[in-house]
């Protein structure tokens, strides 16, 4: 009997301990000592590559330490994100889309980074010129949901053609950028709708030709490409750090736009750390001439997009995105420095 009580006594201790742990993995433990800042290996992630060459966000940030995240695809740093493994990352709108709905609001954005940053290409032999004429052929995205993918559904959508998935002439494939090379210059493929720089490097690795540049895609380049997305539950507890993270993001933001030529160079030197290899100098140029660099997440554009994710079944439960934006910070900077509030 003294044994059975014993046992007993080690099995509650034991689940009360998993109780207890429940919840931890996130920002329980986390004092502001640290924060983890998530971005991609991309020109359209310039200010992350340009502020972890200068150390500028670190500086900002003054005792908080930064863990910085590298990741190559949205879904991998929304799962990051639900997981409580970042706090701030740069990403773009369409997985903070699918990650604000799958976790009913945990993941909000809280300013722009990025517009435009994007080309549809095709082979150097293709008979493409226009939309109408991806009928019947293999276009690739880098992400079912992602940014591009909703941008070339509209695009499709705009000129009566939609996905052969739904019943149309157009088959939409998946790959990641690197691999859109090699089946691009195979025929395995006959277009891409890719970011910076991978149109760049497709036209200088294989003479893949434009077929739309970044400001005909869509809304003549006035939609996000990356956003700066938040943790609710660290944006709650640590407003100051987010706040000072967001003047630093403006102040890289500033500095690229009024310094592009330089600003290039140094993301470029960022970019050889992270891959162990540099762009050349005109895909480097040429992607950069892609980008607008903005403050402002386009809210518009970025409900349009929900809007596409629900009509192609990306999102399947209801849906609102009442507090998708949180801009308050943003917009209280931007104030003290005079600009334009993103409304």
């Amino acid at each position: 009997m003294k044994g059975k009580k014993i046992i007993l006594s080690i099995i509650v201790i034991l689940i009360l301990g998993l109780l207890a742990g429940c919840g931890t993995n996130k920002s329980d433990t986390d004092d502001g000592s640290t924060v983890r800042i998530a971005y991609f290996p991309n020109v359209t992630h310039a200010q992350a590559l340009i502020g972890m060459q200068n150390g500028q966000f670190q500086k900002a940030l003054g005792d908080t330490k930064i863990q910085w995240k590298q990741f190559n695809a949205g879904s991998s740093e929304v799962e990051a994100f639900l997981a409580g493994a970042v706090d701030i990352g740069y990403i773009g709108p369409g997985p903070v889309i699918n990650g604000y709905t799958k976790s009913k609001g945990d993941i909000q954005i809280i300013s722009g980074a990025a517009d435009a940053g994007a080309v549809l290409i095709a082979r150097k032999d293709s008979t493409i010129k226009s939309i109408k004429d991806l009928s019947g052929k293999r276009v690739a995205i880098p992400q079912y949901a992602n940014t591009q993918d909703l941008c070339l559904r509209f695009l499709l959508q705009e000129n009566g053609l939609k996905d052969m998935a739904k019943g149309g002439t157009v088959e939409i494939v998946q790959a990641n950028n690197p691999d859109i090379q090699s089946l691009l210059g195979r025929g395995d493929i006959d277009a891409a709708l890719v970011p910076e720089p991978w149109g760049a490097t497709l036209e200088n690795t294989i003479g893949a030709k434009v077929v739309l540049d970044y400001n005909e895609i869509w809304r003549q380049g006035k939609y996000p490409v990356t956003v700066i997305a938040v943790r609710r539950e660290f944006l709650q507890e640590h407003p100051d750090i987010v706040e000072k993270f967001l003047r630093a993001h403006l102040e890289l933001s500033d500095y690229i736009e009024k310094n592009r030529d330089q600003a290039a160079n140094e993301a470029n030197e960022q970019f050889k750390n992270l891959t162990r290899k540099s762009l050349p100098k005109d895909v480097l140029h040429t992607s950069f001439n892609r980008l607008n660099i903005t403050l402002d997440p386009e809210i518009e554009a970025t409900k349009d997009m929900i809007n596409m994710s629900i009509k192609t079944g990306f999102i399947r439960r209801p849906y609102d995105d009442k507090d998708l934006f949180k801009l308050d910070i943003l917009n209280k900077i931007l104030k003290e420095k005079g600009k334009d509030t993103v409304n």
